[in-house]
């Protein structure tokens, strides 16, 4: 179960090979073209199984709190995304790509990410819960306000896309975990890396599908992605600020924020519009666990000076005393 766990965790090097393997040899994923919706439906699965009723307790406890981190996932990455394709002149295909990456839900990365960062991870867990949970309606809805400035958005289809990819997969995970009950926890680590590989797999087949205009996009989207992320993440965390939450969920609603489930988007741009507007969602799935694991780093890195500063102190008054 170890391998695993390590497997899960190096999602961001399985991307970048993936994505390469795409670049180089795009034959070699563009095979897979066809699977791409089972791909993230055993994502879906995956996680399903892995959540726990207990998971939701916080949902219960404190949906003022969760209502508020949902609102600022919704609102910030949505807008965010159209003020981004507007401020660098995106082509249509591209601005919409972008748009779609700011309207799925909060990625379940997020939860080990908070993990890291000393982060409330209940909190995190719910955020992410609701926003995946109410994706059927929002994400659709935003592409269709936002995108329609550039293009015709399928709202019914993307709708009902989501319901397959996203909420019927999660609904089977449950009621595998359920049937299974503890038993399921003997193989559970399997189940994310399973989901990593596929993710994986998405990406690397938008980079194949890309891979001879590649160059000709690649500056373009990147530059529009590291935007939109940093904005995510710092207004995140302002959004905390604004809330008076503790550190912990300022943390918490940054990282939420500034990760989008990508994977899902890169689907959903592949199966409504086309190869190039998915280009933005799979950079972005890699880019952010990026920003947010060093992100995670520097926070877990002052957590640890202030512990030692305050044992100096301690030690300090202990020495005065004497």
């Amino acid at each position: 179960m170890f391998i695993f766990r390590i497997f899960s965790r190096l999602i961001v090097l399985w991307v970048i090979l993936l994505g390469i393997l795409g670049y180089t040899y795009p034959h070699s994923l563009k095979i897979f073209e066809p699977y791409k919706d089972w791909f993230f439906i055993i994502t879906m699965v995956g996680i399903g199984i892995v959540l726990r009723p207990e998971d939701f307790i916080p949902i219960i406890k404190a949906p003022y709190w969760v209502l508020l981190g949902t609102l600022a996932q919704f609102t910030i990455m949505p807008l965010g995304g159209f003020f981004v394709a507007k401020i660098l002149n995106l082509p249509p295909k591209l601005a919409v790509g972008v748009i779609i990456a700011g309207a799925t839900p909060g990625a379940m990365a997020s939860n080990v990410i908070s993990y890291l960062a000393g982060a409330d991870v209940a909190y995190s867990v719910a955020l992410t819960s609701t926003s995946t949970l109410l994706s059927p309606i929002i994400t659709p809805l935003w592409t269709y306000i936002l995108g329609s400035v550039y293009l015709s958005v399928p709202f019914w289809d993307m709708f009902m896309s989501i319901v397959k990819m996203v909420i019927l997969p999660l609904i089977c995970g449950f009621g595998i975990r359920y049937f299974l009950g503890d038993k399921v926890n003997k193989i559970i680590e399997v189940f994310p890396a399973l989901s990593t590989l596929c993710i994986a797999f998405i990406c690397g087949l938008v980079v194949a599908l890309n891979a001879e205009k590649f160059s000709q996009l690649s500056i373009l989207v990147f530059l529009a992605v590291i935007l939109h992320n940093f904005l995510g993440l710092s207004l995140g965390y302002f959004a905390g600020i604004l809330y008076r939450f503790d550190e912990k969920r300022k943390r918490t609603l940054a990282i939420e924020v500034g990760m989008q489930n990508a994977g899902l988007g890169a689907v959903l741009a592949l199966n409504h519009f086309s190869s190039e507007t998915a280009l933005p969602n799979a950079l972005f799935a890699t880019w952010c666990i990026v920003t947010a694991s060093i992100l995670a780093e520097f926070w877990r890195r002052i957590d640890t000076m202030k512990v030692r500063n305050k044992k100096v102190n301690l030690l300090q008054k202990e020495i005065e005393g004497e």
